[in-house]
């Protein structure tokens, strides 16, 4: 197995030495984009000459993975139908895809070694501008693969975590294009009737698609900022890697989502 740095195009992102002057600039540009959109999109990051190794490794994990098809309003709960039709808490959109866990990656994965390494870890705290940053405790949830294959959708919804750190492995065909609003409510103001102009779909409505090539790395703050990934077309599935983080160590998600996600919880096969 390759060490961990030989993924990354260090040239590029000399993660090793969050000092260096072309470390800063990376950083504050992504300091920039967080601030400005919501968003910090590192294109390249992986070396182009691993990315066909890394689909293969994606290819080979996916048959293990759980497939789930859900309907849900943006802000994953209950919907609310006391308000009117058409309104954003009761409108469900249709989430399906396919999630590797964690206790599925062997040790011989890329992708584990680089989530697993060190120096990504603080790299990824320093471009979030947090002053302590852990690797999820979850054994199911701390690394997943996203594999969408034809027809799979993500629907248009706001996260419920601080951030979301994904990387890019391979596109489909045709769809699967991560499409945002970004900042479309604040805490104060939940924005409904921009929302719902969204989910109508509404020329108007300030969506902006999100080049996500193979490769890239992207950082992503999503609770203010309304996202999907739009259906997916063809044979070629779409494969991204979810690393999560979180301010604080020990770090679980609910019995509730594992078996939603993954159809088990830890130790069961």
């Amino acid at each position: 197995m390759l060490a961990p740095d030989s993924w990354i195009d260090l040239d590029r992102y000399p993660l090793r030495d969050v000092a260096a002057p072309r470390t800063r600039r990376v950083v504050e540009e992504a300091e920039r984009d967080l601030a400005r959109v919501g968003m910090a999109v590192l294109p390249g990051f992986l070396r182009a000459d691993q990315i066909a190794a890394l689909v293969g490794e994606c290819d080979a994990l996916a048959p293990s993975g759980h497939f789930s098809e859900v309907r849900g309003t943006p802000y994953i709960d209950v919907p609310d139908f006391s308000l009117p039709e058409g309104h954003p808490r009761r409108t469900l959109g249709r989430t399906a895809l396919t999630a590797v866990p964690y206790d599925r990656f062997p040790a011989t994965s890329g992708l584990r070694a680089l989530y697993e390494w060190d120096p990504l870890l603080e790299f990824v705290r320093v471009l979030l501008g947090r002053e302590r940053l852990f690797r999820y405790a979850d054994p199911l949830g701390a690394l997943n693969l996203a594999v969408m294959r034809d027809g799979d959708e993500l629907a248009w919804h706001f996260d419920q975590t601080d951030f979301v750190v994904s990387i890019a492995i391979q596109s489909s065909e045709a769809g699967g294009e991560f499409e945002v609003v970004p900042w479309i409510r604040t805490t104060d103001d939940e924005n409904y009737a921009a929302v719902r102009k969204v989910q109508a779909g509404a020329p108007d409505a300030g969506v902006s698609v999100v080049p996500m090539t193979p490769g890239t790395l992207m950082l992503f703050e999503g609770r203010r900022s309304i996202h999907r990934v739009s259906p997916i077309r063809g044979a070629r599935p779409r494969h991204v890697a979810l690393l999560a983080y979180d301010t604080k160590p020990g770090t679980d998600s609910s019995a509730l989502l594992k078996r939603v996600r993954y159809g088990r919880l830890p130790g069961e096969a």
